[in-house]
């Protein structure tokens, strides 16, 4: 290599390494490989040389246009490295710490409404009974919403007063499905058994007043497998209401009842204050969920046979119990966007729905 290429591959190196960031390793690079830069304008030039001394002059600029090259992405990718370590000590922060309280003026904190933490609530208690999430489609055939469950044509859930139907499509009446029994149908035709599965999501009836909604929310329970017995169902909802509500000694009674899709079916009832309306006191009986063993017919239309497997089911108002368990008088401010009434139940995003001991 000639001393002039010699001389101009040194400068570069010693420029490159002065370079502390990616701004001046650029302002180098254009001075010497930009449209007038040092090693551009030797490559225009090299017309002007002699033919003899052309084509070994071309292989050493060509030489030191890729080891200058070569020098540049070295380069860069060390200062490249060196902003990512700053930046990165510049952003560290310590996630264990607590969250800084908001000054005055800003927005307040948000919170996870009583619905959803109920929601949370729930997953975490059955979740660690073994109980799997099972989800399903708001809009529901008449088959999957009462049929299958052995509603016959004449019960009331089918009238219109009760049931919100849509518009006839292909022969059939579709519906806003009026529980989230229909899901459990789904399982059990999709899955084999045994199976252990809850069910929360939105419901849709045509009520409303200070007790009920025309859209509410529900969770199902279903358990199916070999040896079942109410003894398993009892068990289970009795564990289930005293961790939920955080009574060890929480008075619970089952009391024969009917519903088209167990046999036997049992409505629960827990002990309270009709005065007070405490929960566990008082000696009063409040009804709060209902329940069963599946009924063979069921059982038998999801194609799981009656004599191998049994089952039990169970199913509650998600409002209803966020109401007992908070001491809210009201269902409609649930679904009010109040506020203030959102700040008052809310809970903290940062406190985990937790387990009560013994479940």
């Amino acid at each position: 290599m000639t001393d002039d290429l010699a001389s101009l591959q040194a400068e570069t190196e010693a420029a490159l390494a002065a370079a502390a960031d990616l701004r001046a390793l650029d302002a180098v690079r254009v001075g010497v490989m930009g449209k007038s830069g040092s090693l551009t304008a030797l490559l225009k030039g090299l017309g002007a040389v002699p033919a003899d001394q052309r084509k070994d002059r071309g292989a050493a600029l060509n030489r030191l246009k890729s080891a200058i090259e070569a020098a540049i992405e070295a380069r860069r990718a060390v200062l490249d490295a060196a902003a990512l370590d700053a930046r990165l000590a510049a952003e560290r922060m310590d996630v264990t710490l607590p969250p800084r309280p908001f000054a005055a003026g800003t927005a307040a904190e948000g919170g996870i409404h009583p619905i959803a933490r109920t929601m949370e609530e729930l997953t975490a208690l059955f979740g660690a009974m073994g109980f799997a999430v099972a989800e399903g489609p708001d809009i529901e055939g008449d088959w999957f919403n009462f049929g299958a469950l052995n509603i016959p044509d004449h019960h009331p859930a089918r009238q219109d007063h009760d049931t919100f139907y849509l518009p006839e499509a292909d022969g059939r009446r579709p519906v806003l499905r009026t529980h989230t029994s229909p899901v459990q149908i789904r399982t059990m035709i999709a899955k084999e058994p045994p199976i252990r599965v809850i069910v929360p999501g939105r419901t849709y009836r045509a009520d409303h007043d200070a007790t009920h909604s025309p859209m509410f929310h529900q969770v199902e329970g279903l358990v199916i497998d070999r040896g079942i017995t109410l003894g398993h169902l009892k068990g289970c909802l009795i564990d289930f209401l005293r961790a939920f509500f955080g009574i060890g000694d929480l008075p619970v009674r089952f009391r024969s009842s009917y519903f088209p899709f167990t046999e036997p079916s049992m409505e629960v009832d827990i002990g309270w204050s009709r005065k007070t309306g405490e929960l566990g006191k008082g000696g009063d009986w409040l009804e709060i969920l209902g329940s069963g063993m599946v009924h063979p017919k069921v059982l038998a239309n999801c194609g799981i046979d009656p004599r191998e497997w049994q089952g039990f089911a169970f199913g509650m108002g998600i409002e209803r119990i966020t109401m007992l368990k908070h001491g809210i008088p009201d269902l409609r401010p649930f679904y009010e966007a109040d506020i203030r009434w959102l700040r008052h139940y809310a809970s903290s995003p940062l406190a985990p729905a937790t387990l009560h001991e013994g479940v």
